[in-house]
């Protein structure tokens, strides 16, 4: 297990710095001139000179994104003062440390990514489990066109009427806000609770079918029918071997719909006027915030891929092949 985690973070450390270079490229090396965009209005040729060296432009691109990255692991000498570890680099619009930024966003999107996967992971695969026990059943039916609703549905469209019903006619749940773990996690948690329910329901209807269409096809297995002709009970057979081999498949189109997910999050935090990195990514877009937009891109793509080691150490856990892979 232990060799096969090592050799998951080496690749993941070639993938990340890989993702590093391209984004680097496309945001420091394509643009026409990185520099006239922290220039600002009243910018001159003398001003403009100083910036390029500053940002260390003068310098090759391999020369700069490596600077870059050895900034991010063990900080650098910018020319405002010293930026430590890690260092993303200063915001063009108010020479902010990008990392600032970040860390004050990244709580928001990361609780609405764990907090709506738990949500949809925990409802799509209990209705999918459900379904697929009771299979042909008015239950098995309903939550068939229930999930199909779902799918058809969008957060951009379900998000105001959820606003609308539970929250200010019925007072049932709170608007939405943004967290604040250390200081009121009780109301944070409660501040989460419909952001996290609305960006649930088009995962859940599909990780309901899923795992129904899965339970089934396990259901068929040869193992599973030996299994029940040894006289095992049918709900020890459904857990023990049926769910067990549905249960890789479902790991596998998790790790898959992780980027959906933090897409999701990004829709969500616009929808319910949170603050998070979706929020920040429009904004530095806006305002060709270059530096902030590479923050935000690699803090995205780090989580997408530390989630994506996780999700195999699972998949490990349950198929011991899958190590020997």
């Amino acid at each position: 297990m232990l060799r096969f985690l090592v050799r998951r973070v080496l690749g993941a450390a070639v993938i990340l710095l890989l993702i590093s270079f391209i984004t680097y490229l496309l945001f420091f090396a394509l643009p026409s001139d990185p520099a006239l965009l922290s220039c600002g209005k009243n910018c001159n040729a003398q001003n403009l000179a100083l910036i390029h060296k500053n940002l260390g432009l003068d310098k090759p691109i391999p020369v700069q994104w490596w600077d870059y990255l050895v900034g991010i692991f063990g900080g650098r000498h910018l020319p405002l003062g010293d930026c430590p570890a890690p260092c993303f680099g200063l915001s063009f619009n108010n020479d902010t440390p990008v990392w600032t930024l970040l860390k004050d966003r990244y709580p928001t999107t990361l609780s609405l990514a764990i907090g709506g996967s738990t949500v949809f992971l925990i409802v799509g695969v209990g209705l999918g489990l459900i379904s697929a026990w009771k299979q042909g059943s008015v239950f098995d039916r309903a939550a068939s066109s229930f999930s199909l609703l779902g799918q058809s549905v969008q957060i951009y469209f379900i998000g105001p009427i959820a606003i609308y019903f539970l929250s200010t006619q019925l007072g049932w749940v709170n608007r939405g806000h943004d967290p604040d773990w250390s200081a009121d996690p009780v109301g944070s948690l409660s501040g989460l609770v419909l952001p996290c329910l609305v960006m649930s329901v088009i995962f859940w209807s599909n990780y309901s079918r899923q795992t129904r269409s899965l339970m089934v096809e396990q259901l068929s297995e040869e193992h599973v029918r030996t299994a029940r002709a040894k006289g095992m009970s049918s709900r020890y057979v459904f857990l023990r071997y049926a769910l067990r081999g549905a249960m890789g498949p479902i790991i596998t189109i998790f790790g898959i719909d992780l980027g959906s997910v933090f897409g999701g999050a990004i829709i969500t935090e616009a929808t319910f006027g949170l603050h998070g990195l979706g929020t920040l990514a429009v904004s530095s877009v806006n305002s060709s915030d270059l530096p902030l937009e590479m923050g935000v891109m690699l803090i995205g793509a780090t989580s997408i891929v530390f989630f994506n080691i996780i999700i195999d150490a699972c998949y490990a856990a349950i198929d011991p092949r899958i190590r020997l892979a």
